[in-house]
């Protein structure tokens, strides 16, 4: 009977009344002892309430409903498909809606929307999946960052795919600490090109020479995300390199000159469809055997054959003390390699020695920047010491006045 009333009252009396009254009764139903009847009435008039022409009065029944375990489905349903800050209510709390559910909302949602889901304690895989591929930056920026959402690999490609000019999204997916290396690699890739983009359109190098210089640096930093890492997700990098066309004779030869053996055999496996433990054994062997009968497998280039097969020889003799370690370039493998290759026939050497002194050139750089480093340290702890002793000496001497 109250109910009835309420249904009546309701429809002369103002927006802000009805709001709260919808409110009040929005707990009633989850919260107090009904009987069946009061029960059934109270589930209709707030269903009722759905058709009220203020959104202050729908916008009420969502933040009372949005969290509660026990609300009418149909109701937080009708909620979710609402203008966009009355669904974002339920959309981002409420446990009654499901997969299917989140994912059409998603699709017919605006921004407003999918940020309510991406936000969401939990999102499961379909549902980021679907966010992938239709949600705009933003929403995929609180997705990347939300704890809760269980991101399948696919969809963080997806994304990345769909706005990878989309500077804070890249940050946030690299804050992920379980964003896969080729998507980090992928993400190296996105900012060199802005880079590239960036330097064309201000004339600062012509084409050629800003097309070889990007494409080095990405290099350098995909083999510098692939050490230290565990062999399986250096082949997945190595799959995905093939995959986009980056798996290169140069790139190859570049993780060679730079200790990464991992890389280098884990590309001959791919390129020669050969299980890994094979690769690296024809590779670490000290005679070097079976290497060119790998290097052909692998379809590599035969210019290129004497260079890998000096590198590799190289990279098997115990380092020296205070040799470059890590990912970078070692001027002794380079020389070693120069050597090797300057017995070619001019017309096949020629843009392999520029490559290979170009490569020279970086590493020396490094270990000039290694070098000041270390001096500049040395300098410093020098001074530091020097202050002690200046110290030490100044106390000394004023004890003795004040013994004397």
């Amino acid at each position: 009977m109250i109910v009835r009333r309420f249904l009546l009252w309701a429809r002369t009396a103002p927006p802000g009344q009805r709001a709260d009254a919808v409110s009040a009764l929005a707990r009633t139903f989850l919260y107090s002892e009904l009987s069946q009847e009061d029960h059934w009435e109270a589930e209709t008039a707030l269903t009722a309430m759905l058709d009220d022409p203020a959104p202050l009065v729908r916008r009420a029944l969502a933040e009372a409903l949005a969290n509660a375990p026990d609300a009418p489905r149909h109701i937080i349903v009708a909620l979710a498909n609402d203008q966009p800050d009355i669904a974002a209510l339920v959309l981002a709390r409420s446990p009654l809606l499901s997969t299917e559910d989140l994912v059409d909302c998603a699709a017919l949602g605006d921004s407003f929307a999918q940020i309510a889901i991406a936000l969401r304690v939990q999102v499961t895989p379909p549902v980021c999946a679907a966010l992938a591929e239709i949600a705009s930056a933003d929403a995929l920026i609180e997705l990347v960052g939300n704890p809760g959402a269980e991101i399948p690999h696919s969809a963080l490609a997806r994304m990345l795919a769909r706005h990878r000019d989309v500077a804070d999204l890249r940050e946030a997916m690299l804050a992920r600490r379980d964003l896969p290396l080729e998507i980090r690699q992928s993400i190296a890739v996105a900012v060199a090109d802005t880079l590239k983009l960036f330097v064309l359109e201000r004339g600062w190098m012509n084409p050629a020479r800003t097309e070889r210089v990007v494409r080095e640096a990405r290099e350098k930093t995909t083999i510098a995300l692939s050490d230290g890492v565990d062999s399986a997700d250096v082949r997945g990098l190595v799959a995905h390199l093939r995959e986009t066309g980056q798996l290169t004779p140069a790139l190859i030869l570049r993780a060679v000159l730079s200790h990464g053996l991992a890389f280098a055999e884990a590309a001959f496996s791919e390129l020669a469809d050969l299980p890994l433990a094979r690769v690296a054994g024809l590779i670490q062997d000290r005679r070097g055997a079976g290497f060119p009968a790998l290097y052909r497998k692998a379809g590599m280039p035969q210019a290129l054959q004497p260079a890998f097969e000096a590198a590799l020889s190289a990279l098997r003799e115990p380092a020296r003390d205070g040799a470059a370690a890590g990912p970078q370039l070692s001027r002794r493998m380079i020389e070693r390699v120069l050597s090797a290759c300057t017995r070619l026939p001019a017309d096949e050497a020629g843009k392999l020695l520029a490559l290979l002194r170009r490569y020279e050139s970086e590493a020396a750089r490094e270990e000039a920047r290694e070098m000041t480093l270390h001096l500049i340290d040395d300098a410093a702890l020098d001074m530091a010491l020097g202050h002690v002793e200046e110290g030490i000496a100044r106390a000394i001497a004023y004890r003795s006045r004040l013994a004397a």
